[in-house]
């Protein structure tokens, strides 16, 4: 009798601690200070779920490097990079339309033809960017400081106003340019309103209709245009820089 009261008890107790384990160590739920931590005087782009891209959204696409490169606005830096902009340009069903290059970090409008197109394509682009980027400085280790961020462009205003954003880019950082920034696809933009484009243009051209017709029922953009200085509160753009 005295044995089966001390193996009850024992029962009891080990259920006891049983349910209290599962309530001191729940998995899953909200818990205060979880979730990935901001690094660096940026807030790391969230891994909030990507927006639908089709064959007919164009993607306004935006990647920071890490501090400790050199310039990217160099001479020697600018051959390095339209080359290996090039190279990947046109791969996974992703394609790269226009570019720029800002001192840390990049700028892109690309078409996809489905939503998994932008990773693959932009995984194969960075990694591009990297080696080229390791090799020149001969260096080895991480290049590319957070995943990008991308916003899918679903309206005639939002194609144009991505369009000045990227090509006009450097002049939303304070340089001062006559004309067309070097450090981006703008000698090829067939889109200016008083230039002619360069002939020996190396990245693909636009399909989608609002990258080859819908953005110029806005206008053509003058080289003299600069990109808004809030493109998320005007509506326009908007990009994470």
């Amino acid at each position: 009798m005295e044995h089966t009261l001390r193996q009850s008890q024992s029962r009891r107790q080990s259920q006891f601690q049983s349910v209290r384990q599962v309530a001191l160590f729940r998995r899953g739920g909200t818990r205060a200070g979880a979730g990935r931590k901001p690094k660096g005087d940026r807030a790391l782009v969230p891994h909030d779920a990507r927006a639908r891209v089709t064959r007919h959204t164009p993607v306004l696409v935006t990647t920071r490097l890490i501090a400790g490169l050199p310039n990217l606005r160099r001479e020697s830096t600018l051959t390095l990079m339209r080359a290996t902009f090039a190279a990947g340009a046109n791969r996974f069903g992703f394609r790269l339309i226009e570019d720029s290059i800002q001192s840390n970090h990049l700028h892109f409008v690309a078409e996809a033809q489905d939503e998994i197109a932008p990773a693959r394509g932009m995984k194969g682009l960075l990694v591009r960017v990297a080696k080229a980027l390791n090799r020149a400085c001969e260096r080895t280790g991480r290049v590319v400081g957070d995943r990008y961020h991308a916003r899918v462009l679903k309206t005639l205003r939002e194609a144009r106003n991505a369009l000045v954003y990227v090509l006009q880019n450097a002049r939303k950082h304070g340089a001062r340019i006559l004309g067309i920034d070097a450090h981006s696809s703008g000698p090829w933009f067939g889109g200016w309103m008083d230039r002619t484009p360069r002939k020996d243009r190396a990245l693909p051209e636009a399909s989608s209709w609002l990258l080859l017709f819908g953005w110029l029922k806005g206008g053509r953009i003058a080289t003299s245009e600069a990109p808004r200085p809030a493109p998320d509160a005007a509506g326009g753009a908007g990009c994470r820089a």
